[in-house]
């Protein structure tokens, strides 16, 4: 099974449309909600083409204009850590040259879903002061996924980490690009 060379690095790679999708895009986002429609779009499109699983992400800056995006690359790039907010906020560090987003301004994460237990673990490491969720962990259990275990009080333990944390933003459209991913029969990824 394990009969090929160790690697020495490893990369994840955005779809093909994704730069026509970056290239659409405002300078600038109005408001959350429009930020939270940016990433529900990003989620929507890779169900719909079929590149990887229902979860899209954004850093932008506390006036909107986006830093990175990103969306689940679970599946095409085999590895369990391509998640769309880890993605997102990769790419913004990449373009930033700094694991501390927190020194380039009061940076947000934008996700389609509240994050799972990897994410949230990621959110407080990465500099962001900010962060919008669209569909519940529920949302994303219901249809399948394992979220991991989660602290009851996540929002209150981002918050003393002062991390402004909002949740429901566009839950329904959030969540109905859930329900279609595994309607469509496409993989529910678990371990096990």
């Amino acid at each position: 099974m394990i009969d090929r060379p160790h690697p020495s690095a490893f990369r994840i790679e955005l779809p093909d449309w994704f730069d026509d999708w970056l290239a659409a895009q405002p300078e600038r986002y109005a408001d959350d909600e429009a930020r939270m429609a940016a990433a529900v779009e990003l989620s929507r499109q890779n169900v719909e083409r079929g590149t990887g699983g229902p979860f899209g992400s954004l850093v932008t800056s506390a006036d909107g204009r986006l830093v990175a995006a990103g969306v689940n690359r679970v599946e095409p790039d085999a590895c369990s850590s391509a998640h769309g907010e880890i993605v997102a906020l990769s790419l913004a560090q990449a373009r930033l040259r700094d694991w501390n987003l927190a020194e380039h301004g009061e940076l947000e994460l934008v996700t389609s879903c509240e994050p799972c237990a990897m994410c949230l673990g990621a959110i407080p490491w990465s500099g962001v002061k900010r962060v919008l969720c669209g569909a519940t962990k529920n949302d994303a259990e219901v249809t399948g996924f394992d979220e991991g275990e989660r602290m009851d009080d996540w929002i209150g333990m981002l918050q003393r980490r002062g991390i402004e944390v909002v949740t429901g933003l566009m839950q329904p459209e959030a969540a109905a690009v859930l329900h279609d991913y595994a309607a469509r029969g496409s993989r529910i990824y678990n371990p096990g």
